[in-house]
């Protein structure tokens, strides 16, 4: 049974904190993101991975380069591999499915040679930016996706601390390299995810002429409080006058 919009904002932002929002089911689908971490051994779907990517490839693309791939990654032992260059992430060997996102202006490179072309904008940092925008982007249309269909999933950021490694791991080519990894399959009811904190909106949106505006955070938020004790967030964080890494 689907929780109500309410119920989730409170989860999300506290008790009494929850701004209002206009509903429907796209929304309260949204609202109920959860990253999961512990899957049931059991495979998907005939037909998933390609509805996923049906749904990743109608996300918005910069001047629809599509300077993006997608590597499904559900063998085993490559799984374990990549979860061992990935901090050894159990989740990683649970999921039937492993997607790893990829920048890719390889292809586009190829097209360009084909025709006679020179690509003259490879090397700006910002082809760099659109290439990972375009992936993330497109990955999350796919978790939504998943997400709709009873499924869960969680980003893999850590494929990039070894990165020289999971790039050999993959055999990816020059101009490919991977943004981040996707988890999908059944949550494990047992070990069931929960709804993460988020700032108060009121630190997060700035809309007044002034502009930017920074606020210092309220210690007595609950949300707030929430969020710095994270496990996800503490090596983020560092006592007032400690070395910050």
């Amino acid at each position: 049974m689907s929780e109500a919009p309410t119920d989730l904002l409170q989860q999300r932002y506290g008790s009494g904190a929850s701004p209002a929002v206009i509903d429907n089911p796209i929304i309260t689908a949204l609202l109920a993101h959860r990253s999961v971490r512990a899957y049931l051994d059991r495979p998907l779907p005939e037909g998933t991975l390609e509805t996923l990517l049906a749904a990743a490839q109608s996300a918005a693309t910069s001047s629809n380069l599509q300077a993006w791939s997608l590597l499904a990654v559900a063998d085993p032992e490559r799984k374990a591999r990549l979860a061992t260059l990935a901090g050894n992430q159990a989740h990683i060997l649970q999921a039937p499915l492993l997607l790893v996102w990829l920048a890719d202006f390889s292809r586009i490179r190829r097209l360009a040679d084909l025709q006679g072309a020179e690509l003259e904008a490879v090397d700006y940092l910002d082809s760099f930016l659109v290439a990972s925008l375009d992936a993330a982007l497109a990955a999350q249309n796919a978790a939504v996706a998943a997400e709709s269909l009873g499924l869960g999933t969680v980003y893999i950021g850590a494929l990039r601390n070894r990165l020289s490694e999971v790039i050999e791991e993959l055999r990816l080519p020059p101009l490919v390299y991977p943004v981040f990894g996707l988890c999908v399959g059944y949550p494990d009811p047992v070990h069931p995810a929960a709804i993460k904190p988020r700032l108060p909106q009121e630190l997060v949106l700035h809309r007044k002429p002034t502009g930017y505006r920074p606020r210092k955070p309220a210690r007595s938020s609950a949300t707030t409080a929430s969020w710095r004790t994270s496990t996800d967030n503490r090596a983020y964080l560092a006592p007032t006058g400690a070395a910050r890494r």
